[in-house]
């Protein structure tokens, strides 16, 4: 399946499908054949489980720069390595990179690409479920210790091609991670597919389904980024749970929790927040935590740190316009909207959610 992204800056297509690796590179044969350069930039783990298959996919020449896995590969450190890498195998702005791996790397390797020479070509290669969702849109970055994704660029890929062979493999808690924004997107467009989902195990599902619910969720965010590509507006619509998630995930410090596992405790913080302003019940609220619990989302993690050790977390947020915090919230399930909100109301959630936790059993 071809699925178009027709952003501002830059047009370009998400090929998904199983086993398809090889005919999809053999596809953009005119854009290696203008590089004077290859770089494949990709992590320890993938390139452990992956080196055979990427190499017997791939029919063209290219160099290797193997690098920390989890959110290590986003630090400065290994951005100047890469960056360093490049410099050494005397890449020019006709060099393309490759982004090999899940979504620490395809954030790293795409800033890379952007910043360096000032910009080079480069293509997503996604290799887990979280990464249908970060490798289309062209949001790169790396972390600083105050924040995280603070330094990076909008930069378009020349292309995203996601192989869902790769899947197959991943650890459970992985799939779980990835599924979060999978089901982000259910929620912020339709109400109907996230009913379906919420009846499944997200970690079991197969293959056919999986495929089917990552092309949803990629045209939701493609249809998003052809309207706003640098989130001034509708984009932010896909931010939902990722505040107060981002701030958990800062808390446990990066790999603590996965990325995934912090924005669904974020996602049922909205839902509570919404209830104020929406029309969403509390017996959804409910219902949804259930499904989130039984599929093994690791809630107890909110028990770990108080509301005052997330504030600072909560602040550095990027939707953070003059010390005042900016939430997307749902009128109702697949009608998002941005809503400011006060700390001392936040902080009124975070009671509520503590709450919901003690209270509620599966």
């Amino acid at each position: 399946m071809n699925i178009p992204v027709r952003a501002a800056s830059h047009q370009y297509e998400v090929v998904i499908g199983n086993g398809m690796l090889k005919a999809a590179l053999e596809s953009y044969k005119a854009l290696f054949d203008q590089a004077d350069k290859i770089i494949v930039l990709t992590d320890q783990h993938v390139w452990a489980a992956q080196e055979g298959y990427f190499k017997s996919a791939c029919p063209y020449h290219f160099h290797v720069f193997v690098m920390p896995a989890g959110e290590a590969c986003k630090s400065f450190e290994n951005f100047n390595a890469a960056q360093t890498f490049l410099l050494e195998q005397k890449c020019t702005r006709k060099s393309l990179v490759i982004a090999f791996g899940g979504g620490a790397v395809g954030d790293l390797a795409g800033f890379v690409a952007a910043t360096y020479m000032r910009g080079i070509p480069f293509i997503q290669v996604p290799t887990t479920i979280l990464a249908h969702d970060s490798a289309v849109g062209g949001k790169t970055a790396i972390n600083h210790a105050l924040g995280k994704n603070m330094i990076g660029a909008f930069y378009q890929p020349e292309a995203v091609l996601y192989d869902t062979q790769f899947l197959a493999t991943l650890p459970i808690r992985e799939v779980r991670s990835g599924m979060t924004e999978v089901i982000k997107h259910a929620m912020i467009s339709n109400p109907q597919w996230l009913q379906e989902i919420m009846q499944k195990n997200v970690t079991t599902l197969d293959e056919p389904t999986l495929a089917d619910y990552l092309a949803k969720g990629v045209q939701v965010k493609a249809k998003i980024v052809e309207e706003d590509e640098t989130e001034q507006s509708v984009r932010k619509f896909l931010n939902l749970g990722h505040t107060y998630g981002h701030a958990m995930e800062a808390a446990a410090g990066y790999g603590g929790l996965a990325h995934g596992e912090a924005v669904m405790i974020g996602l049922v913080y909205c839902l509570l927040l919404s209830e104020r302003y929406g029309q969403i019940t509390r017996e959804f609220t409910i219902d949804f935590y259930k499904f989130a619990r039984h599929n093994g989302y690791p809630f107890e993690a909110v028990h770990d740190y108080t509301f005052e050790e997330l504030t600072d977390y909560l602040l550095k947020d990027k939707k953070a316009d003059y010390g005042e915090l900016q939430f997307v919230l749902l009128e109702e399930i697949g009608k998002p909207y941005v809503k400011k909100i006060e700390l001392s109301e936040c902080k009124e959630i975070d009671a509520e959610l503590r709450q919901l936790l003690t209270e509620v059993h599966e």
